[in-house]
């Protein structure tokens, strides 16, 4: 059947591979699941109760949880009554809640547990913005029993208001967690995700109809969302992690054959596997060291040889193939997004037989712009992959990526002047991302326009390339890299305790406090190690001269970080003003 609004997946699903489980969580150790019919059953009772309540077309409705199958009932409810819904990170502050309350005049808002509806509670003081919620809670309005007074609604009404639900109706409001100043309120059609449905289509090669995907980066993120609306449209069961902590467990219990994520968490994947091979020891850990050695070199597009090809099929049997079993053994394909992902460890995944997959895109962009074709052939490590269809691209004078199709956004909600700033007369959408094409069709990210910075001796920095490069020592959980009308770049660096740790392990060092480790002249040494050896993949003018290693970590709750893992330069400057200047003192 056609798909002309983001809810007609549901009769879609239904008519073509009428799900067993479409969706599922964990509750008290047992995985509950919901049909596809049932999926119908609780979406249709909940747009009419929200008819009920007098919810009606273009109004504003709030979703504020962690992944849950409620997310997307209350999603795809409010899309069958042409209402409009307005994702909010649960991390955020009150004070953002607030803002966006009354910026995008929401009347009713559905929050996940207590400490989420504590601060909405907050946010909604002096308003009459109703709130209900997903976990019981004492004094709110739960789910299940505003859905109940939908159940004996009237169906013909229902049916009279999906109808009157256009592909150029406004589906959703996102506000972009943004890296500086107040969020943006994204507005997106079911046209612009619709079309992403079909253009990475042919970028996932799981069965349709039979195939599991894990989920556990925010749904309130376009790139997770716009993922699960492409699962459901294929019949790709969808699992939501119970936690970030747990996802180990989760990938080994569920057996999933797909799953998308961020560079950092891959990231995090791989340094434990290493820390895991430093603990080895004789033959075990020689050969674990061997294979590992032989990843990082991997080429998929080119034929390195009888003798290379022969021992990466070894390595692939004695080493390789534990990882795919941590990974639950059925993974054929990872789709990495949001950040720029280290070659290095695309190479090293590819040998491993776990195909990582880099794409590229924007909330403007619903978000697809790239996507990787996931086989050996036409991947191209340390690109973005590959335009899709109805997309266009071009690179500006400046090296700014331009983007124009049917993907990209309405424009900012209430803020035509912003809009103005973004997309030109012609159409071109401006990314903000510095790039280039190859081969006219695969796309190269090398940094964010605002981002670079020139020294005072005139020489442009591109921050983000090196910091990725950094990120490659186990040592390094997070880098800024510093200098702008300097006569030198410098970084802060927020060490990885992990890596740390095992390092004075493997070393032999007693490890005390983290305080007093990283006071210890012999582990600054180790750092400083770290950093000349990375810095002789950069230019004399490029390279950090020096850094200061922070006894903090940086996270979304303390501001540095933006929910999907992204540097907030600014709040990092404003907040370490003092460790900055001190680089130049």
């Amino acid at each position: 059947m056609q798909i002309n609004r983001l809810f007609d997946l549901i009769p879609h699903q239904i008519a073509t591979y009428d799900k067993e489980v479409a969706l599922a969580q964990k509750l008290n150790g047992t995985w509950v699941t919901y049909s596809s019919r049932k999926l119908k059953e609780i979406v249709d009772n909940l747009s009419l109760a929200f008819l009920a309540a007098g919810i009606d077309k273009d109004d504003k409705v709030a979703i504020i949880s962690n992944n849950r199958p409620e997310w997307n009932f209350i999603d795809l409810a409010l899309q069958q009554i042409g209402a409009i819904s307005v994702p909010m990170y649960p991390t955020i502050s009150a004070d953002d809640y607030k803002y966006i309350f009354e910026h995008a005049e929401v009347k009713k808002a559905f929050v996940g547990d207590a400490e989420i509806h504590e601060k909405a509670m907050e946010a909604s003081k002096g308003t009459s913005i109703q709130l209900v919620s997903f976990d019981k809670i004492s004094g709110c309005d739960y789910w299940e029993d505003f859905m109940a007074t939908g159940e004996s609604g009237d169906v013909a009404l229902l049916e009279e208001k999906k109808e009157k639900v256009s592909m150029s109706d406004l589906f959703t409001i996102i506000y972009t967690s943004g890296t500086t100043g107040r969020p943006k309120g994204v507005m997106l059609t079911h046209a612009n995700v619709i079309h992403n449905l079909h253009a990475v289509e042919d970028r996932i090669v799981v069965e349709k109809g039979i195939g599991k995907s894990l989920s556990f980066l925010p749904l309130c993120h376009i790139y997770e969302r716009t993922g699960s609306f492409c699962f459901m449209y294929m019949g790709i069961s969808i699992y939501y992690a119970e936690s970030m902590e747990s996802i180990g467990d989760n990938l080994k219990e569920i057996q999933p054959h797909i799953f998308n994520t961020v560079p950092r968490l891959l990231e995090k994947v791989y340094d434990k596997i290493v820390s895991k091979g430093y603990e080895l020891t004789g033959v075990k850990k020689s050969l674990f060291f061997w294979a590992l050695n032989l990843g990082l070199t991997y080429e998929p597009t080119k034929d390195q040889g009888a003798w290379y090809n022969f021992q990466l099929k070894m390595a692939n049997k004695i080493i390789f193939s534990k990882w795919r079993e941590a990974l639950g053994g059925n993974v054929v394909q990872i789709n990495s997004g949001a950040s720029a992902l280290q070659p290095r460890l695309a190479r090293v995944f590819w040998a491993a037989q776990i195909p990582v997959c880099e794409g590229y895109g924007l909330t403007e962009t619903s978000p697809v712009v790239s996507a990787s074709v996931c086989n050996l052939q036409d991947i191209r490590i340390g690109m973005v992959g590959k335009i899709v269809k109805e997309v266009e691209v071009k690179i500006a004078a400046d090296g700014e990526v331009l983007v124009k199709g049917p993907n990209v956004m309405q424009g900012y909600y209430k803020q035509p002047d912003l809009t103005a700033e973004v997309i030109d007369s012609e159409g071109w959408f401006h990314t903000g991302d510095i790039g280039e094409l190859h081969e006219k069709h695969f796309l190269k990210i090398t940094d964010r326009k605002k981002e670079m910075f020139k020294t005072s001796g005139g020489k442009y920095i591109a921050p983000q390339p090196m910091e990725n490069k950094f990120k490659e020592s186990p040592l390094i959980e997070q880098i800024i890299v510093v200098g702008e009308n300097k006569n030198y770049p410098a970084a802060l660096i927020v060490p990885s305790l992990t890596g740390l740790a095992d390092w004075c392990k493997h070393k032999d060092i007693p490890y005390t406090t983290d305080a007093e480790m990283l006071a210890k002249p012999e582990i600054i040494e180790k750092f400083q190690k770290e950093m000349d050896n990375l810095n002789k993949y950069f230019g004399k003018w490029e390279q950090v001269k020096r850094f200061k290693v922070l006894n903090t970590q940086w996270g979304i709750e303390t501001g540095e970080l933006t929910p999907t893992m992204k540097l907030k330069r600014k709040v990092v400057h404003t907040k370490f003003a003092k460790e900055i200047e001190e680089l130049y003192s």
